[in-house]
């Protein structure tokens, strides 16, 4: 199944960015990356994110996936009981998982955040820009081509992750 996972951080991003995405490729394998853009955090009063799309193919369902991204969290600093707008070495979303739409007990798909954050749609758009969401029938492309850019400005951030520059196929 194709799923897209959103990653950010705030605390030494570069750092944590690169393990975070070996991490995915050690459980996983071939990923595709969108490119690293810089963002306000959301919600707080903290240090800048940086933030970054992947695509992966996963055999595992919804649940086990959530298990498995939890568990390298929680490996790369994330505290269990963290709070959902705070300061994190590395925070892995689960945007869109197949045409999966609805409430799946704690999980919503796809991520709402892919409407109202720019951090989110941006990379998302760049990496799958033909793709529609399952819910609607406008490409992601053009869902950030009509997106209020101006509200919140993202500075790309070029970053080179195993000897390949993103966005890449790693």
């Amino acid at each position: 199944m194709r799923v897209y996972l959103g990653i950010g951080s705030n605390i030494a991003p570069a750092d944590s960015i690169a393990s975070g995405l070996q991490a995915l490729r050690d459980e996983f394998g071939a990923l595709q990356a969108s490119s690293v853009y810089e963002s306000d955090s959301v919600g707080f009063d903290g240090p800048r994110f940086w933030n970054l799309v992947v695509a992966l193919d996963a055999d595992l369902g919804l649940f086990d996936l959530q298990d498995r991204l939890r568990a390298i969290e929680y490996r790369h600093g994330r505290p269990e009981n963290a709070m959902r707008n705070s300061s994190r070495a590395l925070d892995i979303d689960i945007l869109l998982y197949g045409d999966y739409c609805g409430f799946y007990e704690h999980i919503e798909l796809p991520r709402p955040e892919i409407h109202y954050n720019a951090f989110v749609l941006r990379p998302l758009a760049e990496l799958a820009p033909n793709r529609a969401l399952p819910n609607i029938n406008i490409s992601l492309s053009e869902l950030w081509q009509r997106f209020d850019q101006a509200k919140q400005p993202l500075v790309r951030i070029p970053y080179v992750f195993l000897g390949v520059e993103l966005p890449g196929n790693l």
